[in-house]
């Protein structure tokens, strides 16, 4: 069953968590705190990222992790290449797993955007003939209204890029 998570690519994914800045992160930090999630609400929403495939999203980020921050070390650190390559497969042994802290962030995410009846209900939904149909069409309807946006702003692209020129012609200064 595809999902709507399955359109986004999880390098991109891995990319955006890997290479947030210090600056980034402590932002992140000071993020306001996700109020305590039933067990209930938790199961519920974890059902329906499930059924989303949404762990694809984030299936790579520790191994991107790894190999970002090991590029990124390598670059001031060139003598200590073979090194840096062992020490990374014995980091990414010991953080394997790790990213599904992610899914578990994610389902509280949703708990506080949803009641408890509400993620029971949009279980019940996701479970259903139109839900199902929804998982399968939704990535590919995504798919090519990502593309038809990407096609309209090139070609609006170019019309302002005209309009600036005609301007810039106007005050004796072409571009």
């Amino acid at each position: 069953m595809k999902s709507v998570f399955r359109i986004l690519p999880a390098a991109g994914v891995v990319l955006a968590l890997a290479s947030a800045s210090p600056a980034a992160a402590q932002a992140q930090a000071q993020a306001p705190a996700l109020k305590p999630a039933s067990a209930a609400c938790m199961a519920g929403a974890r059902e329906i990222l499930a059924m989303k495939n949404a762990a694809a999203m984030y299936a790579n980020a520790v191994p991107g992790i790894v190999q970002q921050t090991k590029q990124a070390l390598l670059q001031s650190n060139l003598n200590y290449q073979k090194d840096l390559d062992e020490v990374a497969v014995m980091v990414a042994q010991t953080y394997a797993g790790k990213e599904k802290e992610i899914g578990e962030k994610m389902a509280q995410i949703y708990c506080n955007e949803f009641s408890d009846a509400e993620i029971a209900n949009l279980v019940t939904f996701y479970k259903s003939p139109i839900g199902q149909k929804l998982l399968a069409a939704e990535p590919k309807a995504i798919q090519m209204s990502m593309q038809s946006m990407n096609q309209w702003a090139a070609e609006f692209s170019d019309t302002v890029t005209a309009q600036f020129r005609a301007e810039m012609r106007k005050r004796n200064k072409p571009i």
